[in-house]
């Protein structure tokens, strides 16, 4: 499988962290490979392109709440071994001077990651709606303040790829523009705008969106709200959380019909808990107990978030509906070019060799990241 096609019976050429050859079967046993080519047989399985996660708060009882290079790092290696090989760790809002220290702590993992690559840092808040909080704190979130975001991208040493904000709120617009001068893609989310709000949002460039159907305005018959503009608007992508309970599996078959493909992005949305085997599980500084697919806030069960991991999406889309390679491409090649990320989400030649395998249960059973195996149990 490559980020375009399924190809049945295909090989792929790495060479110095970069693909540089696909090609198929017949040709593969044509050509003569040096004594120093290592060939892995991989028949049976599918070849795709590494998964880009781009909404992630933590994993394996590591995440961003803990502010530190070392447990950002460890997320980096444990995600490599679940066939990711890129990530955007997310950051909950937290008080101005929290913050702003989380974002400077956080830039130092940059370039020492020994699995998944860190991609950027994606905010989701504190520019969000105080009626749309989910699990969010009130006392976090804050108007629109360009001074404060200007401090965030100081901070972060430029490394702020993604924020979730609520277009409807006063001085958006002067937000996406100083977003846009900057490389940030804001997406609509936690929001409460009315459908006027999001198309004068999407005119300002907010053309993304996060966790659809989660934490937004509902579509109503006489106010499509953000529900309904995402999905009358062909231009705006889409996050979705693809665990069967953040969304209803049913809904899966209507988003595919009327939303452009590659305006579908897969993400997990996962808590530091996820796959953690021992408790106590704690998410944004509360403890959580994990029952029905899910993770709950302990003291009023409220879905607190998702306990998903992109193989489980992608094996999850496929049962809802989507053909292997569509639901490939929500996790690769899609959210690359949401984040326009340039030679990464694809099996051609050029691109990054981030190369997964797995089976026909998805298993992964093989991780290249950047031509360097990180997991390999073929």
């Amino acid at each position: 499988m490559t980020g375009f096609a399924v190809m049945e019976k295909c090989a792929v050429m790495i060479e110095d962290g970069v693909i540089v050859d696909v090609f198929s079967h017949r040709r593969f046993e044509q050509r003569h490979f040096g004594p120093d080519t290592q060939l892995i047989d991989v028949e049976g399985t599918f070849i795709a392109p590494g998964f880009i996660d781009t909404h992630i708060h933590g994993f394996g009882g590591f995440g961003t709440e803990d502010v530190s290079v070392e447990s950002v790092l460890e997320m980096s290696k444990l995600l490599g071994q679940y066939g990711v090989t890129a990530f955007n760790p997310t950051l909950y809002p937290s008080e101005s001077n929290v913050m702003l220290e989380a974002v400077s702590r956080l830039s130092g993992a940059f370039g020492k990651e020994t699995g998944a690559r860190i991609m950027g840092m994606h905010l989701e808040g504190p520019f969000i709606s105080p009626e749309r909080l989910g699990v969010q704190k009130p006392e976090t979130i804050k108007p629109v303040d360009i001074q404060f975001m200007d401090q965030l991208w100081q901070a972060s040493c430029g490394h702020i790829v993604n924020m979730t904000v609520a277009p409807e709120l006063k001085g958006m617009r002067e937000m996406a523009l100083y977003c846009i001068k900057k490389g940030i893609i804001l997406q609509a989310g936690h929001t409460n705008a009315q459908y006027e709000n999001m198309v004068e949002g999407m005119q300002a460039g907010i053309l993304h969106s996060t966790h659809l159907f989660n934490a937004m305005s509902r579509m109503d018959h006489r106010n499509p709200g953000a529900v309904g503009a995402i999905l009358i608007h062909p231009e705006i992508s889409c996050e979705i959380i693809a665990d069967g309970r953040h969304v209803h599996p049913d809904l899966f078959r209507f988003l595919q019909r009327d939303k452009p493909l590659d305006k579908i992005v897969l993400v997990t949305d996962g808590l530091k808990p996820t796959e953690q085997r021992e408790g106590p599980f704690l998410a944004n500084g509360e403890e959580v107990i994990f029952h029905d697919g899910v993770f709950h806030r302990k003291v009023d069960d409220v879905i607190a978030g998702s306990a998903l991991t992109m193989i489980g999406g992608v094996k999850n889309l496929v049962s809802f509906g989507f053909s292997l390679e569509a639901a490939v491409k929500t996790a690769t090649i899609n959210p690359a070019q949401v984040m326009r990320y340039t030679r990464k989400g694809a099996i051609v030649p050029g691109y990054d060799a981030d190369v997964i395998v797995f089976d026909k249960q998805f298993n992964i059973l093989l991780v290249i990241i950047n031509g360097i195996i990180k997991k390999n149990i073929l």
